[in-house]
């Protein structure tokens, strides 16, 4: 049986879970997310917990099971206290700005690279190196990150580039003059 799948999920007090067929609705003062539950995984609401048990040990199965857990949990915790990531931009002249729904780069390029900001997500300039992505889904939240670290991973040698806070970059020494 999967460990995480047998654990019970605790319901907070100001978080609403509803359950329709396979489907299951979460509503808290952050917002509201839908999930479609796998097919051979049954979902219980009972004493203000989840409980989620599985038809059969089929491998299918068993796969998904902790997997819906995981997103059951996730779920309630986005409406709940929302996801945060945090980046930060290490190098001369490397900077961020928020202009209306836009996010614009300066990353050392001839030109600013522009993203649109999701609907869903929230980017709070904490200052202009320093950037603060807020959402209620996990995924999202991560996926937009990851998007924005793409366009200038660190580098090893000078550590300069877009960083997750509190993420260490290995060091190379570089090259040696005779």
């Amino acid at each position: 049986m999967s460990r995480i799948g047998k654990k019970a999920i605790v319901i907070p007090k100001d978080v609403s879970v509803t359950l329709n067929e396979k489907q299951i609705i979460v509503k808290g003062k952050y917002g509201t997310l839908y999930h479609n539950i796998s097919q051979n995984i049954n979902v219980l609401l009972e004493n203000e917990k989840v409980i989620i048990s599985r038809e059969n040990d089929e491998k299918k199965s068993r796969e998904s099971h902790g997997l819906n857990r995981a997103l059951i949990q996730n779920m309630i915790t986005g409406v709940e206290k929302q996801f945060s990531k945090t980046l930060i931009a290490e190098g001369v002249g490397y900077r961020f700005q928020v202009e209306k729904k836009n996010l614009i780069l300066n990353l050392g390029f001839t030109h600013p690279i522009q993203f649109e900001i999701p609907e869903d997500l929230m980017v709070k300039v904490e200052s202009n190196t320093k950037i603060q992505l807020l959402g209620v889904d996990r995924e999202k939240v991560g996926f937009f990150a990851a998007k924005i670290r793409d366009m200038r991973p660190p580098e090893p040698y000078k550590g300069k580039g877009i960083l997750y806070e509190g993420e260490k970059i290995l060091r190379k020494a570089g090259k040696t003059g005779k």
